[in-house]
């Protein structure tokens, strides 16, 4: 059985390729999508059980001034998200076990004041703004491949980073 570089198990089944298109992280720095650096850090969960995916996106968060977290399943998440509340949560519809949207309703049930931004392939979006609506949470979509601009773009514009309230003592 393959093993991954942390040494687990990948098992026998083999996924199908998800294919990006490649921007050099530098370049996002030039797209002005960054957070102002004066501000707190909005916390960001992103979820995907492909750890590739979930890593690349982090990274790009990351860089982009948001302080993300990744995980790699459902039941993972909830649990980081219970320790860590997340002023977003980014998750993939098409999680095996504890699907996207039911990770959604968790976690908007815990962490009042997060917001869901989910992705989904084409061909999942249909249903998915039905099924939400039995949750009763409200949600944003964005369609697969994400390029990190849009991924960027579709945060900021999702969430507004919380302006540092604090004042220092006179």
């Amino acid at each position: 059985m393959r093993k991954n570089e942390a040494g687990m198990s990948l098992g026998s089944a083999q996924k199908a390729a998800t294919y990006f298109t490649v921007v050099p992280i530098e370049a996002i720095g030039a797209s002005g999508l960054f957070v102002d650096s004066g501000a707190l850090r909005p916390v960001v969960l992103v979820v995907d059980d492909e750890p590739a995916v979930a890593d690349a996106y982090t990274k790009i968060l990351n860089q982009g001034g948001y302080a993300a977290v990744a995980a790699y399943d459902g039941e993972g998440a909830l649990e980081t998200a219970l320790l860590m509340p997340p002023d977003l949560l980014i998750t993939d519809a098409a999680l095996p076990g504890m699907s996207g949207l039911e990770l959604a309703i968790a976690v908007s049930k815990k962490v009042l004041d997060c917001k869901i931004l989910l992705i989904a392939d084409p061909v999942e979006i249909d249903g998915l703004p039905a099924e939400a609506s039995t949750g009763k949470i409200a949600l944003e979509l964005l369609v697969k491949p994400v390029a990190p601009t849009d991924l960027l773009a579709q945060v900021s514009a999702t969430i507004k980073p919380a302006k540092n309230v604090l004042e220092p003592c006179a």
